[in-house]
């Protein structure tokens, strides 16, 4: 058997089938070893002999990559991953990378002593023959030449690029950002990088080679054994970073680039783009014609290394070469790991002889996929060392390292860093000997690196590559009619891809399209939304109300769609209605539209104000009663009382009747339809409003079941108003619940002073500090102090907040008035029994007061306001009022403080036979039964002349609680407490 066989050399331009003849070549022997340049290559070669041989005799070696059946006859690896057997037949593709800085003195190594036993290829550039004749004198030279022609094509905008072109950049962010442009102008691209796994890199080629996209923006990594349907290649830069420096181009890395551009017999043209500057007419003509100067130095390092020591490996690294046409190359990263170790006290401790020293050389020479930094890649060997040295690396710590990359979340950085790092685990996996369970570990490194590689594939994909724009762009210039398609949700599909979305009755195109892809989108929806459109008119003009809402800006809703919106009417409570329906849709979808809308907000309005539409149209009404009513319509059931004093002055007992019997309630504040004041009449009335007064922006309701809300000064009183709340000082108070501590305030002596009790905050829901405030705002003084805190019985519990009873409507006069008397019921009683309890305290207190040391800690204070009122003074009216209360707008009484006719229908005395119940009178009435004065005798009849001069009794007063009167079994007081004794 020969042990040097024959050494052929085959040279010529790019793209001329050198690689496949190496492998047609090579299956020719019965065994063989073939080294390429790249990872991504090798596989690519690999699949090629399985699928002419079968995978159980063909083994695929790289670093990050290791598949060795039991009967080997093809070995395909990485150039620095040959294996040293022997074998028929031995290629190396892309010698010129001989003269690399980084990678050159493997391929020289390769070249200076990797043989076949019968025959030897060198696969590469013309540039390489002076040398390889110089060196390896009995090498036999043959030339491929290319089938095509190469052509200059000048410069070109990326937006006039023609389709198969391939734009080289040379750094990952040209990459990302020219990327990113060619999917906005031309429908997307296919990206390509040296970093890419191999399966990233298949996925993206393929699909650039079956025609999804027709643009690829690629690294310099498409010059190396990359056979594409390639028409133009387009260099976007001439310059790039060889990780150690910027630096121009060589003519024969650029005509390696530019010779991918053409296909077999099929010519191809080259050119520049973006901010490259026009080439030079001698290196057109060169790349043209393949005529370069010849390589004259190739990178070598010494490969016959000594391990005696740390320092002995760094020597014979350093050797010189001792050939002209050899050099030293730039430190490499596994010298310059090494020399970093040697440095570290840990390192220095562990190394007893040369099998140390060899294993620190293998574990330097494992790559810096992270590329983070080299002290931080030094740490991490440095690790990895100790681990060989004790056995095996521990399959907890390397579980932990691989679970951390293991996702596959985040965006195209994010992902790709993380397949860089699982390539240092896969490597690490690779060694024989370096993990306890080999083939587990190399099988799960394997596994997370595919995952990655197809999350890293999808992430390309979805931002580089617009699949809608690349077909709409196909079909208009095949000039093939489109297919457009509407789900059950709307979504609008052109030849399956998304186009927009149907809103209602408009469609919404895709906002990402540009501007002539949406015209295209358009025309080829609005063909499929036709009979869409008259459907969904149908489902909307037979859907239920319940299916319709309004939103507080007045927008038409029909369920989460927009298909409207409220305009002004003629008056506040006829709203007309605007429809949202396309122009294409045609007039008649727009007109059933409408008439559906309409309805919905008539029956809407009749349905929530319907005590006021009645009052509206009661015809009975006449004189001051219909003008008030007119009034109260045209407020919508809201009427602020200081307004319009003297027209409810001016009404009757019959015209407030008349009113009452539509559920009107004269308040002491506010004249109001208590039914209206639930949320949902709240809500629609600020929406009708708004749109009368020709608001842009309308307020929004209160949350609902709130007393109080803040009064802010931006917000108008009226608007206040209008959400059933009246402002007072910094809170506004609900309307209801205003009266009904209006009710509670008449029987206080409001010019003598009084506090507030648990029955007023209750109401309000205020603390004692927040109450004073509201009372301010009303009108009232409120005086601060301090007193002994005394323990009281605890006052038995009274529903005061109509939410209670889980009910949203005001409590009824009937219900305040149940509430008032059994609170002054208990106080009366209360009061009693103190002042019985008095006289037996005060001797056990004074003895108590005797016995007591002299430094007893001080009694507990407690703050109290005492209320009086003090209303600003309008013009030269005076305050005044019997009973010692001052003037203030009253309001109707609770039923059961009123002073009306006697029972048998006369008039009581001093009071005329037509005169007003005194509950109407502007001011207010004592409780019911007998007048009391200031003292709480007896005093003047119902009418009678006051009596003057000035209080006997100055300060806050007690009025004792009223006598009963036997009530009627009709009236609603009976009923109420029927119920109250049942409870």
């Amino acid at each position: 058997m020969m042990t040097r066989g024959r050494i052929t050399a085959i040279l010529g331009p790019t793209n001329t089938g050198k690689t496949h003849y190496a492998i047609q070549r090579m299956l020719n022997h019965r065994s063989g070893v073939i080294g390429l340049p790249l990872r991504l290559l090798a596989r690519e070669v690999y699949d090629r002999i399985v699928a002419a041989r079968g995978p159980s005799v063909v083994a695929l070696v790289t670093g990050e990559e290791r598949i060795v059946p039991d009967r080997v006859q093809y070995w395909v690896a990485t150039t620095e991953a040959m294996p040293d057997i022997a074998v028929d037949f031995v290629a190396i593709d892309e010698i010129q990378l001989c003269a690399d800085p980084g990678r050159g003195h493997v391929f020289t190594d390769r070249l200076l002593h990797m043989r076949g036993t019968v025959e030897t290829l060198f696969l590469g550039s013309s540039t390489m023959r002076p040398t390889i004749a110089a060196l390896v004198p009995e090498t036999q030279f043959e030339r491929k030449e290319r089938f095509s022609t190469l052509t200059w094509a000048g410069s070109k905008k990326l937006s006039r690029m023609p389709p198969r072109s391939a734009i080289v950049g040379f750094s990952v962010d040209d990459v990302y950002a020219m990327a990113e442009l060619i999917r906005r102008q031309k429908g997307g691209c296919a990206v390509v990088m040296g970093a890419l796994s191999p399966r990233t890199r298949n996925a993206q080629v393929e699909m650039y080679q079956n025609g999804e996209v027709d643009y690829l923006v690629a690294t310099d990594a498409i010059g190396m054994g990359l056979n594409l349907d390639i028409k133009h290649v387009a260099f976007s830069a001439t310059h790039k970073f060889d990780g150690k420096r910027v630096r121009p181009l060589f003519p024969h890395e650029m005509g390696q680039i530019a010779g991918r551009a053409g296909r077999h017999t099929e010519s191809g043209t080259f050119g520049v783009t973006g901010e490259a500057e026009p080439l030079d007419e001698g290196l057109i003509d060169a790349l043209e014609n393949h005529r370069f100067a010849p390589i004259s130095r190739l990178i070598w390092r010494n490969g016959k290394l000594e391990f005696g020591s740390m320092d002995r490996l760094v020597e014979s690294l350093e050797m010189g070469p001792g050939h002209e046409l050899l050099t030293r190359g730039r430190e490499a990263d596994d010298v310059a790991t090494l020399k970093i170790l040697r440095e570290f006290p840990e390192i220095k401790d562990r190394i007893r002889g040369g099998k140390d020293v060899r294993l620190l050389w293998d574990v330097c020479q494992v790559p810096d996929f992270r590329g983070i930094s080299t002290m931080e890649h030094a740490t991490l060997l440095a690790r990895i060392f100790g681990f060989l040295q004790d056995g095996h690396i521990p399959a907890d710590w390397l579980g932990r390292a691989i679970e951390r990359i293991d996702r596959t979340a985040g965006d195209i950085d994010a992902i790709s860093k993380r397949l860089a790092y699982i390539r240092t685990w896969t490597y690490v996996a690779q060694r024989t000997g370096w993990v306890a369970d080999e083939k587990h570990w190399r099988g799960e490194t394997r596994a997370v690196e595919d995952r990655l590689s197809d999350a890293l594939h999808a992430a390309l994909t979805q931002r580089f590559v617009d699949r809608r724009t690349s077909v709409l762009l196909r079909r208009l210039k095949q000039k093939e009619s489109l297919v457009a398609e509407v789900n059950d949700k709307g979504e609008v599909t052109v030849e399956g891809e998304f186009a927009g979305r149907l809103e209602g009755f408009r469609f919404r195109p895709d906002q990402t399209a540009s501007a002539d892809e949406a015209r295209m989108l358009s025309r080829a929806s609005y063909d499929a939304l036709k009979p869409e459109f008259h459907l969904r008119a149908d489902r909307f003009y037979n859907a239920p109300d319940t299916e319709m809402d309004y939103t507080e800006q007045g927008g038409l809703m029909w369920g989460n769609q927009a298909v409207g919106k409220l305009i002004k009417g003629a008056d506040p409570l006829h709203p007309g209605v605007e429809v949202f329906v396309d122009e294409e849709a045609g007039p008649e979808i727009a007109d059933k539209v409408r008439r559906r809308a309409q309805h919905f907000i008539d029956r809407k309005i009749a349905a929530l104000y319907e005590p006021l539409v009645t009052l509206q149209k009661d015809e009975a009404l006449t004189g001051l009663a219909r003008g008030f009513a007119f009034r109260l319509v045209e407020a919508l059931g809201i009427l602020p009382r200081d307004g319009i004093a003297t027209e409810v002055k001016e009404l009757d007992q019959e015209s407030r009747g008349m009113l009452r019997k539509h559920g009107v309630r004269f308040g002491q504040f506010t004249i109001f339809l208590p039914a209206l004041l639930k949320p949902a009449p709240t809500r629609l009335r600020l929406v009708l409003w708004s749109l009368h007064e020709g608001l842009s922006e309308f307020p929004e309701s209160p949350p609902p079941g709130l007393v109080t809300i803040p009064h802010l000064p931006v917000v108008p009183d009226q608007v206040y108003a209008l959400s059933g709340y009246r402002p007072a000082g910094d809170r506004a108070i609900r309307i209801d619940m205003l009266e009904r501590l209006a009710d509670l305030l008449r029987t206080q002596d409001t010019r003598g002073g009084f506090e507030a009790n648990p029955d007023m905050l209750s109401i309000t829901g205020m603390t004692l500090e927040q109450f004073s405030g509201l009372m301010q705002g009303l009108g009232y003084s409120a005086d601060k102090a301090e007193r002994s805190k005394v323990k009281t019985t605890e006052a038995p519990a009274v529903v005061s907040a109509p939410e209670a009873d889980g009910s949203d409507a005001p409590m009824t006069e009937e219900e305040s008035v149940l509430a008032a008397e059994t609170r002054a019921k208990w106080e009366a009683e209360q009061a009693e029994k103190r002042k019985a309890e008095a006289p037996e305290a005060e001797p056990a207190e004074a003895e108590a007061e005797a016995e007591a040391p002299a430094d007893i800690a001080p009694p507990e204070m407690e703050v109290f306001y005492t209320f009086k009122w003090a209303p600003k003074p309008r013009g030269n009216r005076r305050p005044q009022g019997d009973r010692g209360q001052a003037e203030r707008p009253q309001g109707d009484r609770p039923q059961g403080q009123r002073r009306g006719p006697r029972r048998d229908g006369a008039p009581r005395e001093g009071q005329a036979k037509d005169a007003a119940p005194a509950g109407d009178r502007p001011r207010g009435d004592a409780p019911q039964g007998e007048r009391r004065d200031r003292n709480g005798k007896p005093g003047g009849k119902f009418g009678g002349p006051k009596k003057s001069g000035k209080p006997s009794h100055q300060g806050p007063q007690t009025f004792s609680s009223r006598p009963e009167k036997k009530a009627d079994p009709d009236s609603p007081f009976a009923i109420l407490a029927q119920l109250k004794d049942k409870t």
